[in-house]
């Protein structure tokens, strides 16, 4: 704030996990306020959260603020052969397209297991894990959906950007790569919605053949008293 003239409100919104993505021009850097997925943790309960980074773009640095120490650069393939900092600007963007799908993978294979075992189980323990998974989804959806909005509006401000045709290229395929995770996220989300509808029924249908059978038993148990 008081070397780089770093707008404290905007540093503040980089830290703020309910902060929508945003574009923003500084008379000598460009601001963008992106979602991604929060580093999980097992205490989290199966419940998978969005957090927001802010990457602040200057002519002879990239500044980029998060609330928690994860790696940025964790994947060469997106970071080789760079020749700018828009360049690394765009790719870090693109990178966390495939955190979000990361996390939709993840979520998926969980899913496919507390489907297995909700079948089988009378007690609310697995129907609260995918009330969780559902709930995720539910925000995961959302954060790509802005992100998309973020990434439209850097594509509209190419030229203020100053962003060469060959970053031009990246950026569409940044927008096709969101547009792919948006789709797949949606998916997943009507999926475990649908599962949970569909595990609240069985779940009901075998208590219900529970208290059947526990009445039989009742019934026999009190028939020579009847009788």
């Amino acid at each position: 704030v008081e070397q780089l003239k770093v707008d404290e409100h905007t540093l503040a919104s980089a830290l703020d996990p309910s902060e929508l993505p945003r574009l923003e021009f500084e008379p000598d850097h460009a601001v963008a306020i992106l979602n991604r997925p929060r580093k999980y943790s097992a205490a989290d309960g199966l419940f998978f959260r969005v957090a927001s980074t802010g990457i602040f773009l200057f002519a002879d640095r990239l500044i980029v603020v998060l609330d928690e120490d994860v790696e940025v650069f964790d994947r060469p393939k997106f970071f080789s052969r760079i020749r700018s900092l828009r360049e690394v600007f765009l790719r870090i963007i693109y990178r966390s397209i495939f955190h979000f799908l990361d996390h939709l993978a993840t979520i998926n294979a969980i899913s496919d297991d507390l489907e297995e075992k909700v079948n089988t189980s009378l007690q609310n323990e697995y129907l609260i894990q995918l009330f969780n998974l559902e709930k995720s989804l539910v925000y995961l959806v959302n954060a790509i959906r802005y992100n998309g909005s973020l990434i439209e509006r850097i594509k509209h401000s190419a030229a203020k950007l100053g962003l060469t045709p060959e970053e031009l290229e990246l950026l569409d395929d940044i927008v096709i790569e969101n547009s792919e995770s948006t789709r797949q996220a949606e998916i997943h989300s009507n999926v475990v919605a649908g599962l949970m509808d569909a595990r609240v029924s069985i779940v009901n249908n075998n208590l219900n053949h529970l208290i059947k059978r526990l009445n039989f038993a009742m019934i026999a148990l009190m028939w020579p008293t009847l009788a």
